[in-house]
């Protein structure tokens, strides 16, 4: 039809200009009929063959399943079959053992009851197979819950065949006699030995070819750390794994009684000081380590040795997965270089934490990144009235938004994009949403970034946290908590220093509360000509701000940490770059830096700078080094590891006080008070102000003079020079 209308087209297309009675306006609406029929006879004909695929593809799937369907009846009706003859057999096989193995020695009347009654239990053990579901198991996947089943419908079975043979033998003139009691012994142990022979036939046979399969390819040689529970279902969980072409060959552990003994045929070698030896004895390739409820001390001296093999290293992650025996190959995760650091993960008690946060509006600056994304987790889970995420780059607070909304149904989360270098957005927030605590850890912390540019690092870190604590002090904020460093003592980087004054501004804005100064702080804006903006464009609320900061030197895994470089130089093959052999830091999960922090701000009066104890300082030569031979390779000879020397503004080492600061104790062991050092808040707002001109200026040579002037602890980088600037006659103007 379709093709006849296009014909038709087609002709009166050449015939109607030449008709008497031809108009354009005749033409053009026969075009627009025919071109409607055509695209409707379309739709119309897609739909039909859109139509008739889908109906193929119903056909199809339906024919499938059918035939899957008479698949597994095929299977259950053919195990039916056997298991009558399977169970006449082993009754029959029982009589003839009872006998001495001779069939004439057997008396007819047993043999007669024997005729009569088999009948009566095949029909009966049909139905009780049938009941224990043993025709709708997938026998490939076989274990002990089929196992059970088998064992469950012999028990029943047998005492059915011996009530229903008593009762027989009881009616008079049946022919049936009652049968003797290894009648029924023999019987029910063939009965279910053929039963369960044939049912899991099939799994073994798949067992055997998986193995040769896994024996032809190339494996990995295993060796098991841990005989204890995860270490046995690790162990069953590598060999039932088919897609592994890995095999565990040795297993080491620290209980003597387990030695020379074998665990699903593999031995027990020795203790952990067994390992390098077995390591060269069975050639091993990896190790896996099933000890998830391990000391950290412990599992730092399994690790020292470890790392010494040049062997692939894998874990279990912890004791979960043993409490729910969720332990397979999949659970296993790479060594992290914090499992070396051999320290008890810091636990606190976070009920005050709890108290002090519940039915409050709580606002995170910088809570993208990765210690402000951390705070929002654990804050989250302590249940605030709103919690606020303020940042300037959108990607990384969608990503804590997206998480925290699966985790938190029940969360009242906002998430706001914008800048602390911004007094027109903070004044809109914080007028908006009150937050009655903040934490604030938006700042600029790759210290060769700031020194090539040193003007950001004061307007972003410096000056942004002064207007951040302006406006939460003119909202009437209850705490302000500063997220500090360890480089601000005595720093030798403009990030150090910047980080110091933001000390200083939080020490500053604490004195002018407690003396009731408040209305003497500046609006801070860029390029201010006049010495103090009035306050009459924020509503008045009644100064009452705590201010504390919390100083705490590297954490594992932010974002600008060195061991993600370290792992991405591995990986690309080397070499692993560290800028001198002598160079150490204070290392410190995520998790607990974070923990700490929250803990420090419910014990703040004001002013204080809490500084965390993170334990002892590790040589970043050596942490690089271990990462290298975690990974299976050998430092200087697989990957080699390359000094470049002190970026500009790098100290050899870290120190967490200035010697004028003293040390307190807190309740907590954990966290100590380093006591301010006081200077002229007066004239250091006056020099902030100036401060935040040269930066805006973009001057960078005047930027290092004038914070040496202010930050009186502070020394450059003497390498570092600039064109027609002398830092030494600088720092004397």
């Amino acid at each position: 039809m379709l093709t006849g209308i296009i014909f038709l087209y087609i002709i009166l297309s050449y015939i109607m200009p030449n008709l008497r009675f031809f108009s354009p306006t005749l033409f053009d609406l026969y075009q627009f009929i025919v071109l409607f029929m055509l695209m409707f006879l379309e739709v119309r004909l897609s739909e039909a063959e859109r139509e008739k695929r889908l109906r193929k593809r119903r056909d199809k799937m339906k024919e499938t399943s059918r035939r899957r369907a008479w698949h597994w009846k095929k299977i259950a009706i053919y195990l039916m079959l056997y298991d009558i003859l399977a169970v006449n057999a082993a009754y029959f096989l029982a009589l003839w053992l009872r006998f001495d193995c001779k069939y004439s020695a057997i008396p007819s009347d047993y043999l007669m009851s024997y005729i009569k009654t088999i009948p009566i239990l095949s029909v009966i053990c049909l139905f009780v197979f049938w009941l224990m579901k043993l025709y709708g198991s997938i026998w490939r996947f076989a274990s002990y819950n089929e196992f059970s089943r088998v064992v469950a419908s012999t028990v029943v079975t047998t005492a059915l065949n011996i009530v229903s043979i008593t009762v027989c033998a009881s009616i008079p003139r049946s022919g049936i006699v009652r049968m003797p009691v290894s009648f029924y012994v023999f019987g029910m142990t063939l009965q279910f030995f053929a039963i369960l022979s044939v049912r899991f036939s099939y799994r073994i046979v798949l067992l055997m070819r998986d193995n040769k399969r896994k024996i032809n390819a190339v494996q990995k040689r295993i060796m098991l750390i841990g005989a204890g529970a995860a270490g046995r279902l690790m162990l069953q969980s590598i060999n039932n794994t088919t897609d592994l072409c890995e095999k565990v060959y040795c297993i080491i552990d620290d209980n003597p009684n387990k030695w020379n003994r074998y665990i699903d045929g593999v031995p027990i070698v020795g203790g952990r000081e067994s390992i390098l030896r077995s390591v060269d004895m069975y050639k091993i390739d990896k190790i896996c380590i099933a000890i998830p409820s391990a000391a950290p001390e412990q599992m730092r001296d399994i690790l020292n040795v470890c790392k010494e093999t040049g062997c692939e290293l894998r874990k279990l992650p912890g004791v979960y997965q043993l409490v729910n025996e969720n332990i397979d190959a999949s659970a296993l995760k790479e060594v992290a270089i914090e499992d070396l650091l051999g320290r008890d993960v810091i636990h606190l008690d976070m009920t005050p934490v709890e108290d002090m946060l519940y039915g409050k509006t709580v606002l995170v600056t910088g809570g993208g990144g990765s210690i402000g994304s951390e705070l929002c987790r654990q804050i989250a889970r302590l249940r605030p009235k709103k919690l606020i995420i303020f940042d300037v780059y959108e990607n990384n607070a969608y990503s804590i938004q997206q998480e925290l909304i699966r985790r938190y149904k029940e969360l009242d989360l906002e998430v706001l994009i914008g800048s602390v270098r911004d007094s027109g957005r903070l004044k809109e927030i914080f007028e908006k949403y009150r937050p009655q605590i903040v934490y604030h850890a938006a700042a600029h912390k790759h210290v060769p970034l700031m020194e090539d540019s040193p003007c950001e690092a004061i307007k972003n870190n410096a000056i942004g946290t002064y207007k951040t604590a302006y406006a939460a002090l003119k909202s009437g904020c209850e705490r302000f908590v500063l997220i500090s460093t360890d480089k601000a003592v005595n720093p030798t980087n403009i990030m150090g220093a910047s980080k110091r004054l933001c000390e200083m501004i939080i020490q500053t804005f604490d004195y002018m509360v407690k003396n009731g100064r408040t209305d003497e702080l500046p609006n801070l804006h860029a390029h201010m000509t006049d010495g103090i903006v009035r306050h009459s464009v924020w509503k008045r609320a009644e100064p009452r701000t705590r201010f504390c900061a919390v100083r705490f030197g590297n954490v594992l895994g932010s974002n600008g940490s060195v061991i993600p470089l370290f792992k991405k130089q591995i990986a690309d093959g080397g070499p692993v770059t560290v800028t001198h052999p002598d160079i150490i830091r204070y290392f410190m999960l995520i998790s607990e830096a974070c923990s700490l922090v929250l803990r420090a701000s419910v014990m703040g009066r004001g002013s204080e700078i809490y500084v965390l104890d993170m334990g002892e300082p590790v040589k970043i030569d050596t942490l690089a080094r271990n990462l290298i031979r975690l990974s299976g390779k050998v430092p200087d000879e697989d990957i080699q590891v390359v000094y470049t020397g002190l970026r500009p503004g790098e100290k050899l080492y870290e120190e967490k006080l200035m010697a004028e600061e003293g040390l307190e104790k807190t309740e907590n062991n954990k966290i100590h008070i380093g006591r301010p050092i006081p200077f002229d808040y007066d004239q250091f707002i006056a020099e902030l102000k100036m401060l935040m001109n040269v930066a805006y200026d973009e001057d960078e040579q005047e930027i290092y003079s004038l914070v040496r002037k202010i930050v009186t602890t502070f020394h450059p980088d003497e390498c570092k020079c600039y064109d027609n600037f002398d830092i030494a006659s600088a720092a004397n103007e």
